[in-house]
C-alpha cells in the first residue's frame, strides 16, 4: 500500500474557536484588557498572510451606534445589484462566523480552523488581539472567495481601529456619541477625531448625522485630505452630511425604499446608507435604484441582520433591540413608551456592562414599564442586584433575576396576551435571550 500523501487536518472548528478566544479573550468578554490601539501589530499579521486587504474592493464604516444596520443596508443593496458582497462585522450575537459573511453565508467552518492552524505558530508569537487576528481571517477569506466589494465594519473608535489599514471606495461615518470615553476622549469633538481617522485622501466620504460639535472636526480632516465639496456630484474626492441631502425625507412618504428594520431610528441609518449608495453608483453600474430598494426591503433575509427592532415572539410579543448605550438607546424609547399605552403592559428584561453610562440610561427609559433586571454570562456585566438598586433610586421598579434565561422567562409568565417584553441593554443580554428563545 503506498503512503498517504494528503495531510489530514488537525484542528476542528470548535478548537479553532476556543483558541481565539482563550488565547487572546475578545473585547465583548474582557471589555480594556482586550483593546490594542495601533496599527503595528495588524500591519505585520496581514504581511505574514499575504496583505488581503490588497486584493479586493471595500466600503469602511465607522461611528458610535448604527454602522452595523448601515453596513447590513449597503451590503444588501450591492448583494440585489448582482455583486458578490463580503461584509464583516462585530460583536456576533449568537455564533461567531456571523461576524464573516459573504452574501449572507456565515464563513465556512473548516476555513476558520485551517486558517488557525496554519497561523497558530505565529500568533502565538505576535500575539496579535482576537479582534485583529480576526480581522486578518475575515479579509483573508473575502480574498480568497473573490469578493467584489466587502463592506468592513469598524470595531473600535477609527484612527487605531485594526480595520484601519484598508483603502477603500468610500469612508462612512454614522453619528458620534459618547461611548468608549476612556479609550477615544471624553468629548464628542475627541471622539470624532478618532473616527474621522478612516478618511482618507482621495476617497469620498458620507457622515451620517451633522453635530454643532462635529462638523468642523469632519471638514477639517475633509480639507487635510482634500475631498471638501457639496453635492451629490460624479467625483471621486467629496464629503456629504447626509442629514443634508435630504433624498429620502422629501421622497419617504411616496418613493422612499422600504426597509426590514422597522425601528423608528432607522431612518437615520437608511438615509446614510441610501447616500452612500447613490456614490457607489458610480463604481457599480447595475446599482440602480430598484437593486437599493430590493436591497432594503430584504435587509435582514438577505445579510442575517439581526437584534434591530426584532420580533423575537408574537404570543407574548416579544421585541429585542441591541442599542447598549446611551446614545443609542435614546433612539429607541419612544417607540417604547408607545408600547406601554392602553391596556398593554411594558415588561423590561435589561442588563447592562460596567463600561457604559447606566445611570444616564435609567434616566431615558421609561417609568410606566416593570423590569426584571438582568446580568448577562460576560465578566464585564453589572450584577442584576446593583442594577435594581441603581434602577429604584431613579424610579424605575422591578426585580433582579440574575440570568438572562430566568429573567426572561420569569417576564413570560407574567406576562398577560396583550403585554410587551422588551429585550436589550446589551448585546449579550439580547443573544442570550434569542438562544432561550429558539432552543
Amino acid at each position: 500500500m503506498h503512503s498517504q500523501t494528503i495531510q489530514q487536518k488537525t484542528m476542528k472548528y470548535e478548537e479553532a474557536l476556543e483558541y481565539l478566544l482563550n488565547s487572546r479573550p475578545p473585547f465583548h468578554v474582557v471589555g480594556a484588557a482586550a483593546y490594542k490601539p495601533g496599527l503595528e501589530n495588524v500591519i505585520q499579521l496581514m504581511e505574514h498572510v499575504g496583505d488581503p486587504q490588497k486584493r479586493f474592493k471595500c466600503v469602511h464604516i465607522a461611528g458610535t451606534n448604527g454602522k452595523g444596520s448601515t453596513a447590513h443596508l449597503i451590503a444588501a443593496a450591492l448583494q440585489s445589484a448582482g455583486l458578490k458582497v463580503g461584509l464583516y462585522t462585530s460583536p456576533h450575537l449568537v455564533d461567531f462566523r456571523e461576524r464573516i459573511r459573504i452574501n449572507g453565508e456565515m464563513v465556512n467552518k473548516d476555513y476558520v480552523a485551517d486558517f488557525v492552524e496554519k497561523n497558530r505558530e505565529f500568533l502565538d508569537k505576535v500575539q496579535p488581539s482576537f479582534f485583529e487576528t480576526v480581522t486578518a481571517l475575515a479579509f483573508s477569506y473575502f480574498a480568497k472567495e473573490k469578493v467584489d466589494v466587502a463592506v468592513i465594519e469598524v470595531g473600535l473608535g477609527g484612527r487605531l481601529d485594526a480595520t484601519n489599514i484598508v483603502t477603500p471606495l468610500l469612508s462612512v461615518i454614522t453619528n458620534i456619541g459618547l461611548d468608549h470615553t476612556e479609550f477615544l476622549g471624553n468629548s464628542l469633538q475627541k471622539i470624532a477625531g478618532e473616527k474621522a481617522g478612516i478618511i482618507k485622501p482621495c476617497v469620498p466620504c458620507v457622515i451620517g448625522e451633522t453635530q454643532p460639535e462635529t462638523e468642523g472636526v469632519f471638514l477639517g480632516k475633509a480639507a487635510e485630505c482634500g475631498i471638501l465639496g457639496d453635492g451629490l456630484e460624479t467625483t471621486n474626492c467629496k464629503i456629504w452630511f447626509a442629514d443634508q441631502c435630504g433624498y429620502l425625507s422629501k421622497m419617504r412618504k411616496q418613493e422612499a425604499p422600504e426597509s426590514e428594520l422597522k425601528g423608528a431610528y432607522q431612518e437615520k441609518n437608511l438615509q446614510t446608507a441610501y447616500v452612500a449608495l447613490r456614490v457607489l453608483r458610480d463604481t457599480f453600474s447595475t446599482l440602480t435604484k430598484e437593486a437599493i430598494a430590493e436591497g432594503f426591503k430584504h435587509v435582514c433575509t438577505l445579510t442575517g441582520l439581526r437584534g434591530r427592532w426584532e420580533v423575537l415572539s408574537q404570543t407574548p410579543l416579544i421585541l429585542c433591540d441591541t442599542g447598549h448605550n446611551a446614545h443609542g438607546i435614546r433612539t429607541y424609547v419612544e417607540q417604547l413608551k408607545e408600547l406601554s399605552k392602553g391596556d398593554s403592559h411594558l415588561r423590561m428584561v435589561f442588563g447592562m456592562v460596567n463600561d457604559k453610562d447606566v445611570d444616564t440610561v435609567m434616566t431615558l427609559l421609561p417609568k410606566e414599564a416593570y423590569y426584571y433586571w438582568t446580568e448577562a454570562q460576560t465578566k464585564r456585566a453589572i450584577d442584576s442586584d446593583e442594577m435594581c438598586r441603581k434602577g429604584l433610586l431613579h424610579g424605575l421598579i422591578g426585580q433582579a433575576y440574575g440570568p438572562v434565561n430566568v429573567a426572561l422567562k420569569s417576564a413570560i409568565e407574567d406576562a398577560k396576551a396583550d403585554d410587551v417584553i422588551f429585550v436589550g441593554g446589551s448585546n449579550y443580554v439580547v443573544g442570550e435571550a434569542m438562544k432561550k428563545i429558539e432552543n
